[in-house]
């Protein structure tokens, strides 16, 4: 059974609890940082931000003392952060929930219970991201600009059939005031052949801007 190390109340708090309290939220951070640091690209301030963050909201939860309507205006507070950010991919959310959730365990005094979760967690999204669950196969976005005279619907399917395993038109845009169509595609190259399949499409869009990016952004998978 998980028991905290506080006695009674924040009112009581003593300095030696409070130190262990901040020593371990930035360790178990430290943890966090790390298993994102193996498991995605990031920046250094993003790494910095995952370090602090259990820290920060353990001596909120700290002061606040459990109340719950304090609890809940606080959510909301950090609520407003996170959506006047830039938008995250979903494992850098992830990390940033992750982060949440130890500085609130030991913001309530359970130090072990974070202790054991960070680890299962950590544990958990490393043998996760070594595995091929949820995969794809030389998946890619291709952006191709063309005439606003061609018929964006079928131009390119003979073209797309002969090289790709799959593909699906994810958006349709107008550019250059409207004299030009920009097509976004989903794609699935079959083979290693990108410039025979590009010198194809560059035959029907009068060798125009064709943009293929060699993976797709994770916040378009989602």
């Amino acid at each position: 059974m998980f028991t905290s190390i506080f006695e009674n109340t924040a009112a009581t708090l003593s300095i030696v609890d409070a130190l262990i309290c901040m020593a371990s939220s930035i360790i178990l951070g430290l943890i966090v940082a790390l298993t994102h640091t193996l498991t995605k690209k990031y920046s250094k301030n993003f790494i910095i931000t995952l370090v602090i963050l259990p820290l920060l909201v353990q001596v909120v939860i700290m002061m606040v003392n459990g109340n719950l309507g304090t609890s809940v205006a606080i959510l909301g507070a950090f609520g407003l952060i996170r959506f006047r950010s830039a938008p995250a991919t979903s494992r850098e959310i992830l990390s940033v929930f992750f982060a949440m959730a130890i500085g609130l365990s030991i913001g309530m005094g359970h130090i072990i219970f974070a202790a054991i979760f960070t680890l299962v967690t950590s544990l958990t999204t490393l043998l996760l991201s070594k595995t091929k669950i949820g995969e794809t196969k030389n998946k890619q976005s291709l952006k191709i600009l063309i005439p606003e005279d061609l018929d964006y619907t079928t131009v390119f399917d003979e073209i797309l059939r002969k090289y790709t395993n799959t593909y699906e038109t994810k958006k349709v845009k107008t550019t250059n005031l409207g004299s030009m169509y920009e097509i976004t595609y989903d794609i699935e190259l079959k083979e290693k052949n990108e410039k025979e399949f590009i010198d194809e499409l560059r035959t029907k869009n009068g060798n125009l801007t064709i943009t293929l990016n060699h993976e797709l952004k994770e916040n378009e998978v989602l």
